[in-house]
């Protein structure tokens, strides 16, 4: 948790706004609002996660924390200094990790590759090789220094996000989708980096769609819906909002759009999550009291091949669901 009340991240009434221009012969301006007046506030040594649906506002927010783009109105302060007044300042002391696929030179080494980011942030060149041997053998890539990254696993590159994200020892660090598109192993590695980093007193703020990661890693999670804060506690303090619910989760096959809109309907039901695969459906379904509804489920997907039906308790991802959930 953090260590004591030094804030790090500090969001006051923070607007982003985007306008465009519809149409060819008559054009209409149109204003569209991403991020509708939002505050609030990480400690130092803290692991703050921003959790929220896509189009909900997440990614812009991180875009004017690490200052890729100026808020409309508002203030952020980053350690300190002003995102927009002191720029350089902030990106001197932040270190940026994204997830996926983006911001590696892919037909040059992993050396050559840390050797150039850390000199965009400003490493001095006494120590730079130093340092880059340092970050490799922390994120297991020493042997692999000199292989191209376009010879790297998915896995592997994203190690090497991390040793890029800390090359320039940052106080503060950006995740950004840490562990998406990771198998298992890779993304369990990737959890323990992020908790060795946090040992060491770095402060992470931490975006991420799976709630179980979120409720692992994080001391506070921000949910984001509609480019609003929602919600604002620890994991366990979300999960509080959906004490009182239990979930009725369904896999099978056959299972329509029609059907879901029927189990919605139903009185006492609170919200319903779907997966549509192909091949295979699950649902989660929130209720107040499995015991009525279980059998009108049952009854209204008699027609449907269901291969499982469970009652079980609300994890964090029922929290986020609930909070989340279009109607609110």
């Amino acid at each position: 948790m953090g260590n004591g009340d030094e804030v790090v991240i500090d969001v006051k009434n923070l607007v982003r706004k985007y306008h465009s221009t519809t149409g060819i012969l008559h054009q209409k301006k149109k204003e569209t609002v991403a991020v509708n007046d939002i505050d609030f506030q990480v400690r130092r040594g803290e692991l703050f996660g921003l959790l929220g649906p896509n189009g909900a506002g997440k990614t812009t927010t991180i875009k004017v924390l690490t200052t890729l783009l100026l808020p409309t109105s508002g203030s952020v302060k980053i350690l300190g200094y002003d995102v927009v007044k002191e720029s350089m300042e902030v990106r001197k002391r932040i270190g940026l990790i994204l997830g996926g696929e983006r911001g590696l030179y892919y037909r040059v080494t992993a050396r050559q590759n840390l050797r150039y980011f850390a000199d965009i942030y400003g490493v001095p060149t006494s120590i730079r090789d130093k340092r880059i041997e340092e970050v490799l053998k922390r994120v297991n890539l020493l042997d692999k220094a000199d292989t191209r990254v376009e010879d790297y696993s998915r896995g592997m590159k994203q190690r090497l996000h991390i040793a890029k994200g800390i090359i320039h020892d940052p106080e503060l660090i950006f995740m950004d989708e840490l562990t998406i598109g990771l198998d298992p192993e890779a993304a369990r590695d990737a959890r323990d980096m992020t908790k060795e980093l946090l040992a060491e007193g770095k402060t992470i703020l931490l975006t991420t769609h799976y709630m179980y990661e979120a409720d692992e890693l994080c001391d506070r999670i921000g949910v984001i819906a509609r480019g609003k804060i929602v919600a604002l506690d620890t994991p366990k303090g979300l999960k509080s909002l959906v004490k009182d619910t239990s979930v009725i989760e369904v896999e099978g096959f056959g299972i329509t759009e029609k059907d879901l809109d029927s189990l919605k309907a139903l009185d006492g039901v609170r919200t319903v999550a779907a997966n549509m695969c192909e091949d295979k459906q699950t649902m989660r379904v929130q209720v107040g009291d499995p015991v009525s509804l279980l059998p009108k489920v049952t009854h209204l997907l008699e027609d449907r091949k269901v291969i499982g039906m469970k009652v079980k308790e609300p994890t964090l991802e029922d929290a986020y669901l609930w909070l989340v959930r279009e109607d609110a």
